[in-house]
């Protein structure tokens, strides 16, 4: 695992296990204390965790990590969910994409479609689609640029969204609660919302890792989800409660059990 990975993978263990003792994510990373003391010394000076007397802490609770970390973290498992979502495209669609670490793993595969419209907010999805080289329309909303998660939000990013009627959105979120719904770390989430008002179909893109969490802002209902693609570790009791709800599921990958 490159220090990056490592890196990004330590953030999500501690952002699911807590305080962690640095012998700990040595054991757990198969590798050496002093390489897990590099990686806690680089992480700190980023001001992403706090050293405590025998462990490491998150420095925030909010998880909102910057999207270039997010890219390596259950990388596989995203790859897979972006090829299975990009089944449901056809030629002729008007698309959606949202900032997410998850959909940007869509975008190679789109070079098999022709006359496609995508409109996105986030800068990293339209500098790869135009590499691409197929027939497509790419719009872009203005709005308040935020580094973090290199996209645009704001009142003009929000009323940009409002101005279309688009026939699919791909979201990913932060968490995804059986009650709260679909949420997110993202406190500038409104820009979200108006994705998932102007979309007919909400496809959203999670790891299993995401269900169960509540993260603060509400993104949308599960009610108004239409499909969502996950891998096979998802909890059963979550799988069923969520096919109960309407909602089409598709799994993708090997179960870890």
């Amino acid at each position: 695992m490159k220090p990056k990975q490592r890196q990004a993978a330590i953030l999500e263990y501690l952002q699911r296990h807590g305080k962690t003792a640095v012998d700990a994510l040595a054991a757990h990373f198969a590798t050496t204390g002093t390489t897990i003391r590099k990686d806690l010394t680089l992480l700190e000076d980023e001001g992403e965790v706090i050293r405590t007397y025998g462990g490491v802490v998150l420095s925030r609770d909010d998880g909102d990590q910057p999207i270039d970390r997010k890219t390596h973290i259950n990388t596989e498992k995203k790859r897979q969910i972006a090829y299975a979502a990009i089944k449901l495209i056809n030629d002729g669609d008007s698309l959606i994409f949202d900032a997410g670490s998850t959909v940007l793993q869509m975008v190679p595969h789109l070079a098999q479609f022709n006359n496609i419209t995508v409109m996105t907010n986030s800068l990293h999805i339209v500098n790869a689609l135009v590499e691409l080289d197929n027939d497509q329309t790419i719009l872009m909303p203005g709005g308040t640029y935020r580094k973090k998660s290199a996209s645009f939000h704001g009142s003009l990013a929000e009323s940009a969204f409002q101005q279309f009627s688009f026939d699919k959105l791909f979201i990913g979120a932060d968490g995804v609660d059986l009650n709260a719904g679909v949420t997110t770390f993202n406190e500038v989430h409104n820009v979200s919302k108006a994705m998932c008002e102007a979309a007919s179909r909400i496809i959203l893109l999670v790891d299993s890792s995401k269900f169960g969490r509540k993260s603060p802002n509400v993104v949308c209902e599960l009610g108004a989800v239409d499909t969502l693609i996950t891998d096979k570790n998802i909890n059963p009791d979550y799988l069923a409660a969520l096919q109960a709800k309407g909602i089409n599921i598709i799994l993708v990958g090997d179960s870890d059990e």
